[in-house]
């Protein structure tokens, strides 16, 4: 079983790569063409909700109620209901989705004043962020249809599709910023009017996959068949507790927008570079191991249900701990490489990289709850997730409260990051609590071998790396100096790891 959903996992890894690496590419040009000024942090302001949404729903939390049911479905019943099932889950989600977005364009103005209280200062500001955010709306109906098409995909392990699609989100924006914004009056809503587009492309290229398998040729009203209503009574509940860092993430965004002009981006920028291994690991992960544990679920297979678990947090810890060690020690090289050119200074470097070094802290317990919570949600509870869910943003909200005044916006990354460790260990004591998960006994030797490889990394890393240098170069040697030393501290961290005697069967 581990070596097929190492497959899996590598194929979603791969194609999520080329999204994160287009992503990239998306904020340099942004960073290089618009800088960091009011018009920007309008923007970034905006697109939290579009984005938001695309996470919570193109990155898992609605699999994490169909799949579990679609799984039951086609373990028990045959084509045709499955058939029946998904028209009717589809026909019933859009109506919900148009009404959200429909609303959204309405209430645009109060969503603003929610997201960035601060900008009421700056009346142009807050105007320039609510055109925006009215042009980027219509992009909530498109990607939750995604994400629905995507988990059918997955149930039936056609897993590189659904993981190529964000692709083209960064494409229409890249396209828009390029040749869109220089012909219009305000440059910066160009970039929103590729959201709303890259909204369309992204269900189009979806619909053909979708075709093939046969098993959905129109959109059914469902709202009192009793699966499509189960899936929509547990919705609500799934979404919030696989949302709680990006809700957490919301409110550094309300937060900064009283701080020192620059802070929202300086957030955005970081959260985007952690985001990159989140995005490898944690939303491949997330996106294989659900179907895996709701079909062991529905066979009544316990065993196999610990063994994915297990396996999952190895790996969570395996890749997980060098890329916070990266992210961490090479925080502000990678800023300078990525975004630092014409309008994206030094000054931005800095503040940048203070935040992307908070948020690097929590990148395992990030990547981890995407292993845990599946092991409630196949089973179909999504209650346990929701409360500890709570605990811990009412953990992170305090920690907010505290750490701003000292640490400015770098507070406020910091306390997300800590506010994931509570939820993470919530999830995990609970699982272990109920005897659901059951640790493999070599748990204890691999953390050794993982401590080890990681002090050697970070040993090596301090040491080698003069950040002073990085603003003074061009920018091919920027990247090639970067490469360098991600190559040598990976090498570092996997010698290290083989020196201890760590091999590949350890983690089936």
């Amino acid at each position: 079983m581990s070596q097929q959903l190492f497959k899996s996992t590598a194929i979603v890894s791969s194609m999520t790569l080329i999204s994160r690496l287009l992503g990239f590419v998306r904020d340099m040009l942004i960073a290089r063409i618009f800088g960091v000024d009011l018009a920007t942090d309008a923007f970034f302001v905006a697109f939290k909700i579009p984005n938001l949404f695309r996470r919570l729903f193109a990155e898992g939390a609605f699999a994490h109620v169909f799949v579990p049911v679609l799984v039951v479905n086609k373990a028990h019943g045959n084509k045709e209901s499955l058939k029946l099932l998904i028209e009717r889950t589809a026909g019933t989600l859009a109506v919900i989705l148009l009404g959200i977005s429909l609303l959204g364009l309405l209430v645009a103005p109060l969503l603003i004043w929610l997201l960035a209280p601060g900008f009421a200062w700056q009346g142009s500001q807050h105007d320039l962020a609510v055109k925006m955010l009215q042009i980027t709306l219509p992009y909530l109906f498109f990607i939750g249809l995604v994400a629905f098409a995507g988990s059918v995909l997955n149930i039936h392990n056609k897993f590189a599709v659904p993981a190529l699609t964000p692709v083209f989100l960064n494409i229409t924006m890249i396209a828009a910023a390029i040749w869109l914004a220089p012909v219009m009056k305000v440059p910066v809503i160009a970039l929103a009017w590729g959201v709303f587009a890259a909204g369309v492309v992204q269900l189009l290229f979806q619909l053909p996959s979708l075709i093939r398998l046969g098993l959905m040729t129109r959109f059914r009203l469902g709202f009192h068949d009793p699966e499509v209503s189960k899936i929509l009574g547990l919705m609500v509940p799934a979404i919030f507790s696989v949302s709680i860092t990006q809700i957490n993430l919301l409110v550094d965004t309300l937060i900064a927008s009283f701080l020192k002009t620059g802070s929202v981006s300086w957030l955005y920028y970081s959260d985007r570079l952690v985001e990159f291994p989140l995005g490898l690991l944690g939303l491949a992960l997330g996106v294989v191991i659900l179907p895996s544990l709701a079909r062991s679920h529905a066979a009544e297979d316990a065993q196999a249900f610990s063994d994915s678990i297990d396996w999952g947090l190895r790996l969570v810890v395996l890749i997980g701990m060098p890329a916070t060690i990266g992210l961490f020690l090479l925080a502000e090289p990678m800023l300078s490489t990525l975004f630092q050119y014409k309008e994206f200074s030094v000054s931005d470097v800095y503040y940048s990289g203070l935040s992307l070094k908070a948020y690097s802290l929590g990148l395992v317990a990030y990547v981890a709850i995407k292993v845990l919570v599946p092991g409630f949600t196949s089973r179909q509870d999504v209650r346990t997730p929701v409360r500890y869910g709570m605990y811990a943003m009412i953990a992170s909200l305090g920690l907010n409260i505290v750490l701003v005044y000292p640490l400015a916006h770098a507070g406020l990354a910091l306390a997300t990051s800590l506010g994931a460790f509570v939820n993470a260990v919530l999830l995990l004591r609970r699982l272990l609590k109920d005897n659901v998960f059951h640790p493999n006994v070599r748990w204890r030797i691999f953390m050794l071998r993982i401590l080890l490889a990681s002090i050697a990394m970070s040993g090596f890393l301090y040491y080698k790396v003069d950040v002073a240098l990085w603003s003074h170069w061009g920018v091919v040697d920027r990247l090639l100096n970067l490469i360098k030393w991600i190559a040598i501290g990976g090498g570092v961290y996997v010698g290290t790891l083989f020196m201890l005697g760590f091999k590949g069967s350890h983690l089936k």
